[in-house]
């Protein structure tokens, strides 16, 4: 891991980060410069797959204000909106799972196929782990190009925790946060829990974060 020092230096606590301050590390790299890639993909299907909070949606959100194209959540896709891809290069579909409209997803791998447009499907798990009711669309997910974001290195789990410090206006030594970092679940969701967690425990006791109200937020 950079040495956190440096990693403080570089960190300017009193932006409000935007689209474009996506923090990347080896848990996200792949899909970060796969999405800046394009349209030199190999593929024209991609599945950035990855747990709650894991940043899909955001790195989706930088694609498109670079790239446009259109957004919508899977389980509103229906016969207008494929019609309406006709106009637009790039799709996202987010939250993508086994309960979408099988019929219309393998009709948009066609139109993809037919006039060459671009597809990013957000969702938990690598869509060709999904046992869909039909089997050309069982077929068809499997000829994508697949990102999975990682759980979070110490890297990562550092800059999460000090945006949204920064954000909430908390501040937190060196120390403490090392200290977090040793002893975190390794999960997006747990983390964002725990920063819920340690300022709503901070604003309840009127007390600045310190050793014994981060072990009552972690439960150690």
């Amino acid at each position: 891991m950079k040495d956190l020092n440096q990693l403080l230096l570089n960190f300017d606590i009193k932006k409000n980060y935007q689209d474009e301050d996506y923090y990347v590390s080896k848990s996200n790299f792949y899909a970060y410069s796969l999405i800046n890639k394009w349209p030199k993909w190999e593929k024209n299907i991609v599945n950035i797959n990855g747990e709650k909070f894991s940043g899909k949606t955001h790195l989706t959100n930088i694609f498109l204000k670079k790239f446009k194209g259109k957004k919508i959540d899977s389980h509103k896709f229906n016969d207008e909106s494929l019609k309406s891809f006709k106009i637009f290069e790039n799709l996202v579909l987010d939250n993508f799972d086994e309960n979408v409209n099988e019929r219309l997803m393998y009709s948009l791998f066609n139109v993809v196929d037919q006039d060459n447009k671009f597809v990013i499907i957000n969702s938990l798990i690598p869509i060709n782990k999904i046992n869909f009711k039909l089997e050309d669309l069982n077929s068809r997910v499997k000829n994508c190009l697949f990102a999975k974001i990682e759980k979070p290195d110490d890297e990562l789990v550092f800059a999460i925790l000090l945006k949204n410090f920064s954000d909430r206006q908390i501040t937190i030594e060196k120390r403490l946060i090392e200290y977090i970092i040793k002893h975190i679940d390794r999960s997006y969701g747990k983390i964002y829990e725990f920063i819920y967690k340690i300022d709503e425990i901070s604003l309840k006791k009127k007390k600045s974060i310190d050793f014994k109200i981060i072990k009552e937020a972690l439960k150690v």
